[in-house]
């Protein structure tokens, strides 16, 4: 067990994780200005983005890249500078470190080293967008980017699906149509918010159901990062969308969503036995042969 005493004195430095804005630069703070002043270092994702920040703010400090290629590497030159009494700062391009960003395993290494970790709160665009869907931020699960093969993003999803919490997501525009209809066919019909351009000029939340925003996103080339925000599972949302074929025969099922969906055969077949529960060869064979 350890317990850290953030501002008391002691022989090593400090790793500060400092949150930056995730568009508007007046969303930083005075303490987080002030300590990028007075670091020695600051461990940024990409040097080239955090310079315009600095170059606005008129800030001096040197700089070191630290990002997903070359963490390691940097723990190993960083450690010993905190250990020797330098405090150090760390930044992402936008928001705070370690969420769906490098920072964790420096901050990981800092107490296992027994090196005090102070995080300044700052910018997140996952709880921006969620205080702003509308929806219940009661009790929420932030999952962060969805694997981009679509397996792996079913299967994630089908682990997910029965969550009673709001579900945060981030996704890049050009994926953001796919992630949409893997959002509608695993999670059903339920109320969903794409936020995008948060803070900025042309900041836009979108409503409605996973279907409307999968239209929506259709007929409209989105730019900019986008959050995903989509309603918990409920067992009105589980009766309305897992259930609403049960009168209907495995023939009918897979015919609907060939013609209603435009999906081929083998893919209608495919989500009728995994709505279904059963073996696909079984569907196959009753579409096919009975």
């Amino acid at each position: 067990m350890k317990v850290q005493k953030s501002y008391e004195e002691g022989s090593g430095g400090t790793l500060y994780v400092v949150p930056t804005p995730i568009g508007n630069l007046e969303d930083i703070t005075f303490r987080a200005l002030r300590t990028l002043k007075e670091v020695a270092v600051i461990a940024a994702e990409d040097t080239r983005n955090t310079k315009k920040l600095m170059n606005h703010f008129e800030i001096n400090t040197p700089l070191i890249s630290y990002h997903e290629h070359n963490k390691l590497g940097r723990e190993e030159q960083l450690l010993p500078r905190m250990i020797d009494g330098e405090s150090i700062a760390v930044v992402s391009d936008a928001g705070m470190p370690a969420i769906s960003d490098p920072g964790y395993e420096l901050v990981q290494a800092a107490i296992e080293n027994d090196l005090p970790v102070v995080v300044l709160p700052g910018a997140n665009a996952a709880l921006c967008a969620l205080v702003g869907s509308g929806l219940s931020a009661k009790t929420f699960h932030f999952y962060g980017f969805l694997p981009r093969k679509k397996k792996d993003k079913e299967a994630e999803l089908e682990r997910l699906k029965g969550l009673q919490d709001t579900l945060l997501f981030y996704e890049s525009p050009h994926r953001l149509k796919d992630t949409l209809k893997a959002l509608r066919d695993q999670l059903g019909k339920r109320q969903a918010v794409i936020a995008r351009e948060l803070t900025k000029r042309f900041e836009e939340y979108s409503r409605g159901t996973t279907e409307e925003l999968l239209t929506y996103v259709s007929e409209n080339q989105l730019k900019g990062e986008c959050c995903i925000v989509v309603e918990g599972s409920s067992s009105d949302i589980e009766e309305n969308t897992v259930l609403w074929w049960s009168h209907l025969p495995v023939r009918e099922h897979v015919t609907y969503y060939i013609e209603e969906e435009n999906l081929p055969s083998k893919e209608a077949i495919k989500k009728v036995a995994s709505e279904r529960q059963m073996p696909k060869r079984d569907v196959y064979q009753t579409y096919h042969i009975d």
